[in-house]
């Protein structure tokens, strides 16, 4: 990253300021570093954080992904782009159908263009765990955006530039999720809701996450969707980890919630191999040798049949886990 310049669309959310941070103490000679996010009270906010005088190399840029000429003006002297910017709320896609298309597609289809019109190398898109077999709008639009981000490698001509994209699941502590959500909630009147009592999900640090996206912009060929191994967890543990004295009621599933999630299908496992720390799903028609690309990664193809999901993984948080990851990756509680 030493003496490249990088942007990230979306780049004031969770994910965007923990990549901020891990650049600019990783890579203190990056040669810029572009925040691209359409909420000007979280860019001021995060320039309190990371202020321009102190990091010269930093730029704050007002931008919609939704506008392509902003974000082709945004992408010029650009060398790596991270697409993080989204609509991620489920009920809230349920009930802005059109808002959440124009961003999370029509976003995605900007990029690209963009990025195809630029001189950028490498685009890694930011997916989730909803993608996997989506039942919900939002889930929908992110396979949509991934479809999309996968076959820009067909288009690309001659151009010198790699479209991929890392897909995971909850991330801990991030912008409403629902574990700051459980803590205000117990500060609040000390009741956790709780809509399913099997409910469980996929768990990610922000860390795990920004290292994610730094080794598919190392390692990635072009088209594949990397997948993290990574634990679950139940959601009435989180409860007990946050509240253990708190009521906890069963309210009901939401519109477009899933009990499960999933993040790689059994339809998938045809082009899933095993990389080690993560899976890969390949393009189905790849644009490079399959046979180097093994070899290259020591990649072992999943038998026939594999899903990967949060209720029948091998790993699993404890109470006792999640209080420790909480206190490190949140605060106390």
């Amino acid at each position: 990253m030493n003496d490249r310049s990088i942007l990230i669309t979306g780049g004031t959310g969770s994910l965007g300021k923990a990549l901020t941070r891990h650049i600019l103490s990783q890579y203190p000679q990056v040669k810029r570093l572009v925040i691209y996010s359409r909420d000007e009270q979280k860019q001021f906010e995060m320039e309190q954080e990371f202020p321009v005088s102190k990091y010269p190399q930093i730029r704050y840029f007002i931008g919609d992904v939704r506008d392509y000429e902003r974000l082709e003006r945004a992408f010029q002297g650009i060398d790596s782009v991270i697409h993080a910017a989204a609509m991620k709320h489920v009920h809230i896609a349920e009930y802005n159908p059109d808002e959440c298309v124009k961003t999370n597609v029509g976003g995605a289809e900007n990029v690209i263009k963009a990025a195809l019109n630029s001189n950028v190398k490498d685009v890694v898109a930011l997916s989730t765990d909803k993608a996997c077999a989506p039942i919900n709008l939002y889930g929908a639009t992110k396979l949509t955006s991934d479809k999309l981000f996968v076959a820009a490698n067909n288009i690309r001509g001659k151009k010198d530039i790699k479209f991929s994209v890392v897909r995971y699941g909850n991330v801990m502590g991030s912008n409403g999720s629902v574990i700051p959500y459980f803590i205000k909630r117990k500060q609040l009147d000390g009741i956790l809701p709780i809509t399913v009592a099997e409910m469980t999900r996929f768990n990610i640090s922000l860390q795990e996450g920004v290292d994610m996206v730094m080794h598919a912009m190392e390692h990635a060929w072009g088209g594949e969707i990397f997948v993290p191994k990574i634990p679950s967890y139940r959601i009435t543990d989180v409860a007990e980890a946050i509240g253990p004295d708190c009521e906890k009621p069963i309210i009901g599933i939401r519109p477009g919630e899933k009990i499960h999630e999933e993040m790689i299908s059994s339809s998938d496992s045809f082009f899933t191999y095993d990389l080690g720390k993560y899976y890969t799903i390949i393009p189905q028609t790849p644009f490079w040798n399959l046979n180097e690309y093994i070899q290259a990664h020591q990649a072992k193809r999943v038998t026939e049949g594999f899903s990967y999901n949060s209720k029948d993984n091998h790993e699993w948080e404890t109470i006792e886990s999640l209080q420790a990851k909480i206190r490190i990756h949140v605060g106390e509680f």
